[in-house]
Parts: structure tokens; C-alpha cells; sequence
């Protein structure tokens, strides 16, 4: 073999073996790398689904709080709390479910043929016993439980993660679950996407490859002895250049795999996700960061809740005039520290709905003033019925103000009374001196 072929072939074999070495070790690192991507995306959604899960529960636990909180153990309560969350889901497949302790289904609003049966055998197709399990997860106080069953939107069967709490003294197990056939599809995409990412560093890797090759033999060719430290020179740099390439690629992988994730986790997830690899480090920041996503979270859904109970509290709409009432000067009594009587002396069913509305903001719009101007230490509310007309009287011992100044005041809170009121064709009269106001509120009867 002439010398010009042997430094040729000394040249381009090395290049071949490093390439092939080259590819097979990103198509190993690639499937590391996609296993983690996978677990890291699985395990923070599930994460976030938990979440989700407990928020879920926390509301519809809130929604029938008034009930069992009040020391009610009679069927007419507890058929109420049944319908109550039984109108209440969440997205297309989302809703509540409630088992007694012995497995008997006692709410179950997308699959009605369940209610009433013993279902404590029932396995799911992995033969898991769900209903045992269920029961066993609430009675731990872990909540949380993974099975299948079926979808109400699609009718397949699918991996479903539930989240159930014990409530003891009506001996009920309430829960709510969300499906995740999501999960398995976010995954896949990231796979996907690595792979994807690693065949186009693979194809460029090889195609420079294939080019530097077809240089360096192009130019053996026309090497002579003089030329071959020049060659030798321009081999060097190519390996080089390879490698550069080669790191620069997998930068640009790992900068749009980071970025990919970084778009699609919010702030608390992230919070959570980092606090759990602190926790598996063994570093003791993790708990930190685990309480102050949970502040936080906390923060979000107590905003969130008294943004959504001052726009319209869901007692109103379930309950009645009276409850919301009584929740409504409860929260104003440890708001203000205001003690406010709530004297009620008329039966929700006697009310039309507009204008329970009317009364509810009435009193929210009279307890905002005496708050914010009266300077009052007690505050009396007052609903009563008579054939002609509903009363509602509001009094508290502030200093008062000159009600001739209505009109020419530039506020909107009374004449917001005065409107809805008129609304209604009933009488709108206010009484005020110093240490006591009252404000007087007649709508006729239908």
C-alpha cells in the first residue's frame, strides 16, 4: 500500500471507529436520558394531580361543611349532602362519589346503577379489589389510590388516580378522581421529543462525519510526503471540530428539552418538584420549600375561595338565605370583631330566589359600611315575614352620620341599597344619631 493510501486510511478509520463510538454511546445516554425525561414529566404531573385532587375534595368538603358540621346524624341531612355533591364536578369526566364503610355505594352521579349496591368485591381489570382499597387508603389518611375504571366521556376502560378522606361520625368514604390516560401521553411525547432530538444529533454527527471523511480522502489523494504534516494538521482540526460539535449539539438538546418543561410547569410545581429531589438528596432546604409551596398554594385557594364567595357563595345556592346569612356575619364577627345578633324569623321556602339575592347583598352591603364608617362594637340584624311584605332591619351603635347628606354623598354602597330595593318595588328607610343606626328594608311579598 502506497504511503499517500496508509495515511489515508490511518486517518479515516480512527474518524470511523470515533463516529460509530460516538453514536453508540448517544443512542445509550439517550435512553437514560429519555427514561428520566419520563419519569421526571410522570412523576410531576402526578404530582400536580394530587394537588388538583385535594383541592377537589377541599372544596366539596367545604361545600357540605355547614351540614356536618352542625351535629346532624339524620337521613334528610345527609340526603341533602348526597345531592348537594352530587350537582357539584369539574371538567367533562370530573365528579364526587361517596361509599359507606362496608363498601355500599351511596352517590354516584355518572353511574347511577352502582347507587345502592354492596361493592366491596368489586375488582378492577388488574384485579384489584377498588372499593377495599379505597377504604383501606382513607383509613391510613394517605388518600390517595390508583385502579381503573371506567371513563363516563369515552366509556373505556382507564387508569384513574383517586383521592378519598373518611367521614367519621356519618361513617361515609367521599372521593374524587381524575383520569390519567393524559399522563401516559405526555410521557410518550417526551420521549418522542428526546428521541427526535438524538437521531438529529446522530444524522448531524454523521453527516459531518461523512463530509470530513470525503475530505480527508479527497485530499490523500492529491498528499505527497511534503504535504502530510499539513494533513495531519487538518485531521487534527477536524476531530476537533467534531467534538465541538458534538458538545454544542447536545447543548442545544438539553437547552430545548429544559426550556420545553420549564414552559409547561407553573411556579408551584415547580416549587414542589424541587422540594422532593431536596428531600431524596437528604438536604434540609426541602422542607422548607415544601411548606412554602404549600403557603402558598394555601394562599392561592383561600383567595380564590373569598373571591369567588364575595362574587356569589355557593350557600345561596344550596342552602338557602338563612345559612349564607349566618355565614356571612360569622366571617364578619372575625373580620371586625364586631358581635353582630343575626335574628332570623322567616323559612327559606318563602322567599323567591331574586329576592334572597337582594336581602343577602342588603346586609353584605350594611355590614361593609358599619365596617368601614361606623366605629360600632355591636351590630343587630334582623329578617322577619309578615302576609304583606319581608322586613329586614340592620342596627348597630356607631356614631351615626346626618342621613341628609345622602343624596349630595358621593358613595355608592346606599344607593346600591336604594336601587335593588326599588328593583323590587318595596321601601328603603335609614334612621341615624349618635350610637345608634338602623337601616330599615320592606320588599313586598309576591
Amino acid at each position: 500500500m502506497q504511503l499517500k493510501y496508509k495515511i489515508v486510511t490511518l486517518s479515516v478509520l480512527p474518524l470511523i471507529v470515533s463516529v460509530l463510538f460516538i453514536c453508540v454511546l448517544v443512542f445509550a445516554q439517550s435512553r437514560k436520558l429519555e427514561e428520566q425525561q419520563a419519569k421526571l414529566v410522570e412523576s410531576s404531573i402526578m404530582a400536580a394531580k394530587q394537588a388538583e385532587l385535594k383541592n377537589y375534595l377541599e372544596l366539596a368538603l367545604s361545600l357540605i361543611a355547614p351540614l356536618y358540621q352542625s351535629g346532624r346524624d339524620d337521613e334528610q341531612a345527609r340526603q341533602q349532602a348526597l345531592n348537594m355533591l352530587a350537582r357539584a364536578s369539574f371538567g367533562l369526566d370530573g365528579y364526587f362519589f361517596v361509599y359507606d364503610s362496608h363498601g355500599k355505594s351511596l352517590m354516584h352521579p355518572r353511574q347511577a346503577d352502582l347507587v345502592g349496591k354492596e361493592l366491596i368485591g368489586m375488582k378492577d381489570k388488574n384485579g384489584l379489589p377498588v372499593i377495599q382499597a379505597l377504604l383501606k387508603s382513607a383509613e391510613s389518611g394517605d388518600g390517595f389510590q390508583l385502579y381503573t375504571w371506567e371513563k363516563p366521556s369515552t366509556g373505556q376502560v382507564t387508569e384513574k388516580l383517586s383521592y378519598v378522606v373518611m367521614l367519621e361520625r356519618w361513617g361515609w368514604m367521599l372521593g374524587t378522581g381524575i383520569y390519567i390516560d393524559d399522563v401516559e401521553v405526555a410521557t410518550h411525547k417526551s420521549r418522542q421529543e428526546v428521541a427526535s432530538g438524538v437521531l438529529t444529533t446522530v444524522l448531524a454527527i454523521a453527516s459531518f462525519a461523512l463530509i470530513a471523511v470525503l475530505v480527508v480522502f479527497s485530499g490523500g489523494l492529491m498528499l505527497n510526503f511534503t504535504e502530510q504534516r499539513l494533513a495531519d494538521r487538518k485531521l487534527s482540526a477536524l476531530n476537533q471540530r467534531i467534538v465541538h460539535l458534538q458538545e454544542e449539539e447536545r447543548s442545544r438538546v438539553s437547552r430545548e428539552l429544559h426550556d420545553g418543561i420549564s414552559q409547561q410547569l407553573v411556579s408551584i410545581k415547580f416549587q414542589f418538584e424541587l422540594a422532593s429531589l431536596e428531600l431524596e438528596s437528604g438536604r434540609g432546604r426541602g422542607l422548607d420549600n415544601l411548606r412554602a409551596g404549600t403557603a402558598r398554594l394555601g394562599e392561592a385557594i383561600g383567595e380564590i375561595r373569598r373571591i369567588s364567595h364575595d362574587l356569589r357563595p355557593s350557600l345561596l345556592d344550596t342552602l338557602g338565605l338563612s345559612p349564607a346569612i349566618d355565614q356571612l356575619v360569622r366571617e364578619f364577627e372575625q373580620r371586625t370583631t364586631i358581635r353582630t345578633q343575626y335574628e332570623c324569623g322567616l323559612d327559606d321556602a318563602e322567599v323567591d330566589k331574586d329576592v334572597s339575592v337582594t336581602l343577602f347583598r342588603i346586609i353584605q352591603e350594611a355590614l361593609t359600611n358599619i365596617e368601614r364608617h361606623s366605629e360600632a362594637s355591636a351590630a343587630i340584624i334582623s329578617l322577619s315575614i309578615s302576609p304583606r311584605a319581608i322586613t329586614l332591619r340592620v342596627e348597630d351603635n356607631g356614631v351615626g352620620f346626618d342621613p341628609g347628606l345622602l343624596d349630595r354623598s358621593h358613595g355608592i354602597g346606599l344607593r346600591n341599597i336604594r336601587e335593588r330595593v326599588d328593583h323590587h318595588r318595596g321601601t328603603f328607610a335609614i334612621s341615624s344619631s349618635n350610637g345608634r343606626t338602623e337601616l330599615q328594608v320592606e320588599i313586598p311579598r309576591a
